[in-house]
């Protein structure tokens, strides 16, 4: 794992130990420089690659949170990385060139009897405590997907089901009236030609036929459309 601003810290010791060489007396070998990368990786090596998450996190956009669970504690100096950070950002350097910023830090850190090295062991820590339950959040997302996704399915079949269910109820109900329609229009035309044979009869004996008629039409009912 490296982090760009580790190797802003880490340059500083190895661009030290590259001068202490450099200085070493001719015709001795000095002592290998190791690289930024090397340091941070040996640093990144030494802490566990998954951090043990011993109680709930009960708020997580609590990053103080997230860190307590993991059983990040603060160091008895309390330089972490957050309050390096911090410094970085501080009115009296942050507009300073990035050398000066780094200097300041490490000059500090020197004072306070800090080694750089437990600043990036804390980073690492917190990063894989924050990596590690980033997995936790998102497998629980997945899992929540993965049972919303089978929820949705089984309500989209109950809906299909309901849906030809009511539709086939709605196309009995069209049927049934359609039927209950052609018998009306078929005992409609036989009263039509019922009421004309009597008011024919009464026609024969009055001047004036009492008998209400209507016209006689054999025009069949129209069929509901099936929905």
């Amino acid at each position: 794992m490296s982090k760009k601003w580790y190797n802003f810290l880490i340059s500083v010791d190895q661009g030290e130990s590259s001068n202490r060489t450099a200085d070493a007396a001719p015709g001795k070998a000095g002592t290998p420089v190791r690289s930024a990368a090397q340091t941070v990786a040996e640093i990144a090596s030494s802490v566990a690659a998954e951090p043990t998450f011993t109680a709930p996190v009960n708020n997580p956009n609590s990053f103080n949170d997230i860190y307590s669970a993991a059983e990040i504690r603060q160091p008895s100096h309390g330089y972490t990385v957050l309050k390096v950070a911090d410094m970085l950002q501080s009115e009296h350097i942050r507009s300073l060139p990035s050398e000066v910023k780094r200097s300041s830090v490490l000059l500090a850190l020197e004072a306070a009897g800090v080694k750089l090295e437990e600043v990036i062991e804390d980073a690492v820590r917190r990063d894989r405590a924050l990596d590690t339950y980033e997995r936790v959040l998102q497998k629980s997302v997945e899992e929540l997907e993965a049972r919303k996704s089978e929820e949705n399915r089984r309500v989209e079949e109950e809906m299909e089901r309901l849906v030809t269910e009511h539709r086939a109820r709605v196309q009995a109900n069209n049927e049934e009236l359609a039927k209950e329609k052609e018998r009306f229009f078929g005992w409609r035309l036989q009263k039509q030609q019922e009421e004309k044979r009597i008011a024919d009869t009464v026609s024969y004996f009055t001047t004036e036929n009492p008998i209400t008629t209507s016209a006689v039409s054999s025009a069949p009912p129209s069929k509901p459309t099936a929905q």
